[in-house]
């Protein structure tokens, strides 16, 4: 967890209740899954505050009083990424004893999906974060790559059902570059004929009339999904 603005516990002075109980310190971590050249990609800097300070980490904060988890998460999110309404889910609570060598800490993961060429890179070199590829994540600190783990694998289930993954690409995108996305996030090669010929089973995924000509000499069709066409009949299985 690197450090940002939200760094208040449960202690709030505002009750007598509860004395007899030890106080515990509550956070968010976020998990930011990224597709690019291929590969899924996690948005992980190295830590700015002690215990851990220098390890690699994922961003997250501590809950102010006045907010709940969610509006943690996503004001964490927003601070990070300069990104509104971005697609947030939540992943689980982690609160081993020992999970945290400072305190008594229980964090409440979340994972978001943002597609990399939106995010702004004045303000990941700001934070001093890397996309790094999720098959080649260096130790995180505590708990971090159990999270990781956690939440690429809700991740897959998520994708099988709903058409989470076109928040990963770009407005127009080429089959090749669907299809590659499906395979990094399930970890396993993707028949192309079976796959092209659901998707185009599928009235929400449209065919442009745009070409691109820097994948392929001959050029590759441009498609685009419709969530107009999709909320219609919001069937999708993959």
């Amino acid at each position: 967890m690197t450090e940002v603005n939200c760094r208040s516990t449960l202690n709030v002075q505002r009750s007598t209740y509860y004395r007899e109980h030890d106080k515990v310190w509550l956070s968010v971590d976020v998990i930011i899954f990224g597709f690019d050249q291929g590969k899924l990609k996690v948005l992980i800097g190295r830590r700015q505050m002690d215990p851990g300070r220098g390890d690699w980490s994922l961003y997250g904060g501590f809950v102010a009083p006045n907010e709940g988890i969610n509006e943690c998460a996503a004001r964490t999110l927003q601070e990070l990424t300069g990104l509104k309404n971005l697609f947030m889910r939540q992943v689980g609570a982690f609160g081993a004893p020992d999970r945290d060598p400072g305190e008594r800490v229980v964090s409440i993961a979340y994972y978001a999906l943002i597609n990399v060429h939106d995010y702004d890179e004045r303000l990941r070199q700001e934070h001093g974060l890397e996309w790094v590829d999720i098959n080649q994540l260096p130790p995180l600190y505590s708990d971090h790559n159990e999270m990781v783990r956690q939440a690429w694998r809700r991740m897959q289930l998520k994708m099988r059902t709903e058409p989470i993954g076109f928040r990963l690409l770009p407005n127009l995108f080429t089959l090749t570059q669907l299809q590659r996305l499906y395979e990094a996030v399930s970890g396993s090669e993707i028949d192309k004929r079976n796959f092209r010929k659901r998707i185009k089973e599928m009235d929400f995924i449209e065919k442009t009339e745009f070409i691109d000509k820097l994948s392929s000499k001959r050029g590759a069709a441009l498609y685009r999904f419709n969530d107009s066409v999709y909320k219609e009949d919001p069937t999708f299985k993959l």
